[in-house]
């Protein structure tokens, strides 16, 4: 059996799709058929069958797949620890993460920095795109994870608040209730095209009274130093420019929900060296996130206006 179209088959049956599995690998599409259709020809047995929306195993391709997935994550370590003499670890590590999530790339500065020989991808977008057609490594992501499916390591959790700009409220009083936010502009964070946002404010939920609303966080922020509007923002959003002044907590007695944060990878995968080596670096420095995080209500100060 020829090794390597038995590769091109895992990476087709695993990604779902010819054209996918060509473009993440960077083989050519017509190489890719080809070699697929000798292993079938040699095996005697169809392997994967057209659909719409791609490709998939067929009973006969499942069983090859289940059998051979691991011994071929297996031979690519093998091969990519002998071509680096065991020293360094090498090869390439697809990533995704949220678009706003802006400290995230501090981390990940510093892992490559750790691991130069490793070439990242990342995929920045709001949504949770498939692990295995979209061919990611490790996804990080923010909420909670009910795919059965996948591996989701826990980070940590983090604080939303209400922040706006000192110059908002000249002239005025400062919100001292939820209600007290209808006389303000508010902007919200949001991903859907109408749904009207609320904002969970201690036990309660209140609808925003929002003039504007963006999936981003980074043109939330600059709004609100503006003096635009109030808005809500993760802490390691806001902290530091709360610590400067620039921005101070709305309504910092009334707490916001938390957030979680997890790395999520495939369940039944091989693992590779470079995202075992990813992941177990962002465990031990989420310790930076944490730090960036703290704000003044963190340590029950009292009024944050005063």
């Amino acid at each position: 059996m020829d090794l390597n179209a038995l590769k091109m088959f895992v990476l087709t049956a695993r990604c779902g799709s010819l054209s996918a599995a060509a473009r993440q690998n960077n083989i050519p599409l017509p190489t890719l058929s080809r070699r697929i259709a000798e292993l079938e020809h040699e095996l005697d047995v169809v392997l994967l069958e057209r659909t719409v929306k791609g490709c998939r195993a067929t009973e006969a391709g499942e069983k090859l797949l289940n059998q051979a997935s691991s011994a071929i994550d297996m031979l690519n370590d093998v091969e990519q620890s002998l071509t680096t003499a065991g020293s360094h670890i090498t090869g390439r590590l697809r990533l995704t993460m949220p678009q706003s999530l802006e400290p995230w790339w501090e981390i990940i500065r510093q892992f490559q920095r750790l691991y130069p020989g490793i070439a990242i991808n990342v995929y920045t977008t709001e949504r949770r795109v498939d692990l295995v057609s979209e061919g990611i490594d490790v996804a990080l992501r923010v909420g909670s994870i009910s795919d059965d499916d996948v591996v989701a390591s826990h980070l940590m959790d983090f604080r939303h608040i209400l922040v706006a700009s000192p110059a908002i409220f000249q002239g005025g009083e400062y919100p001292r209730e939820p209600s007290d936010l209808m006389k303000y502009p508010c902007a919200a964070w949001g991903s859907v095209i109408g749904a009207r946002p609320v904002w969970m404010l201690g036990e309660h939920t209140y609808d925003v009274p929002a003039t504007f609303i963006v999936n981003d966080y980074l043109h939330l922020r600059s709004g609100a130093l503006a003096g635009d509007y109030i808005t809500e923002l993760p802490a390691f959003f806001a902290a530091e420019y709360i610590h400067s002044g620039k921005l101070i907590e709305v309504l910092p007695q009334t707490r916001l929900p938390y957030s979680s944060l997890h790395l999520v990878y495939k369940k039944h995968r091989h693992v590779s060296a470079a995202a075992r080596a990813y992941i177990e670096f962002c465990k031990d420095n989420i310790h930076v996130l944490k730090e960036i995080s703290r704000v003044p209500s963190d340590r029950n100060e009292g009024n944050m206006y005063l």
